[in-house]
């Protein structure tokens, strides 16, 4: 039986790396973005074009209803659910100093990446814990949070904040759902280069031209994609609860 996977946010950049790699590795993709389908009808269709089969939800994580509509849609189109990416997320819309953060920009945030991840694999799982297991799992969900999630950024604290809360998550579900057959994964990216980073362009080549990051260069989707991929395969059936940096070295401390 072919496997199916939802990937949020897989329109473009990250997400969409994903999903086509996931695609690639033979699972049937449910796409998700907030865009109308007219939107990121060349997304899809790119997919379909190497062979991928695929659909597209138009979904807000951060809404209910959305979320219980992303699965209905995946279980009308395939029957069932294999795997799990948390890759929908937001940056706050102004960067702005800790001190001066908005209440509205804070909720915006952590309603989404946070709020949003909780509640949709919270309704993901339980249908995952119903199915019959292939290959002795019932399902795996992978969790894209961010080198943020133990880095300080004082001027987008509520970012921080958000996926920091995702890396909890992605323990406490992992506890949750081992006795049940689901394994649940994190990968922490670092600076990727995507339409989020771009306008932070010219800080991020300063940063690698000055040796910040080991591995002197950026990060691309397909990276993360890799590294999802791998954790999504039957390679890793014996952990659960990790993570894995995708930063280029930028998280070892260095003297």
């Amino acid at each position: 039986m072919k496997k199916t996977a939802i990937v949020t946010g897989s329109s473009r950049g990250i997400g969409f790396a994903i999903a086509r790699q996931l695609g690639l590795d033979g699972y049937n993709i449910v796409m998700v973005a907030t865009g109308p389908l007219e939107k990121n009808q060349a997304a899809l269709d790119a997919l379909k074009a190497e062979g991928i089969d695929c659909i597209y939800v138009q979904a807000n994580i951060g809404n209910h209803d959305d979320r219980l509509a992303i699965l209905r849609a995946a279980l009308d189109a395939f029957g069932r659910v294999d795997a799990l990416v948390n890759n929908a997320g937001v940056a706050p819309k102004v960067r702005a100093d800790l001190l001066e953060m908005s209440e509205e920009s804070f909720d915006r945030v952590v309603g989404i990446n946070t709020k949003g991840n909780m509640f949709l694999t919270q309704a993901v799982a339980k249908q995952m814990i119903g199915q019959e297991p292939l290959n002795g799992r019932k399902g795996v969900i992978v969790n894209v949070s961010s080198c943020s999630a133990e880095v300080s950024s004082i001027s987008r604290g509520e970012y921080c904040v958000s996926k920091a809360g995702v890396s909890m998550l992605t323990k406490l579900y992992a506890d949750r759902l081992a006795g049940e057959g689901i394994l649940v994964h994190e990968v922490r990216p670092g600076v990727i280069a995507t339409d989020m980073t771009s306008t932070v362009q010219e800080k991020y080549d300063k940063l690698i031209r000055d040796g910040l990051f080991p591995i002197a260069r950026w990060g691309t989707p397909q990276d993360v994609a890799d590294a999802v991929s791998a954790l999504c395969s039957d390679k890793f059936l014996y952990t659960t609860g990790n993570y894995i940096d995708v930063d280029g070295g930028f998280h070892i401390k260095r003297l």
